[in-house]
């Protein structure tokens, strides 16, 4: 299982570290991914990196945002700076783990951009 955690209330122009651990047998995420779900709204993917190191960021975020990833430790991250309001939305991490052929989805985790 994925466990999201790091959201919360920021101001526009703040930053935020979203944190997604693996854990409960999962033994190695090959390619992690952050959605979020905006009221109202269908699920985006946000960024991506895959276990070599390879991203791919929403033309939305690319610039303000940064996946990351601690191989040893089956975490990955998202660095949000410079938040919009319009990066309001529920956050979700994905996983998928090659060895098993397994998604993974963690319970999502939200970040309010508001003054």
């Amino acid at each position: 299982q994925l466990q999201a955690s790091g959201g919360g209330l920021v101001q526009p122009g703040g930053s935020l570290r979203l944190s997604c651990a693996a854990s409960g047998g999962i033994l190695v995420l090959d390619f992690m991914r952050w959605y979020r779900q905006a009221q109202g709204k269908e699920r985006e993917l946000v960024a991506a990196v895959s276990r070599s190191g390879g991203t791919l960021y929403a033309a939305s975020v690319k610039g303000r945002f940064t996946i990351s990833k601690d191989n040893d430790k089956n975490t990955f991250y998202l660095q949000m700076n410079s938040l919009k309001p319009e990066d309001t939305a529920v956050y979700y991490c994905n996983g998928y783990e090659i060895a098993n052929e397994k998604g993974y989805w963690g319970q999502g985790t939200l970040v309010t951009v508001s003054s």
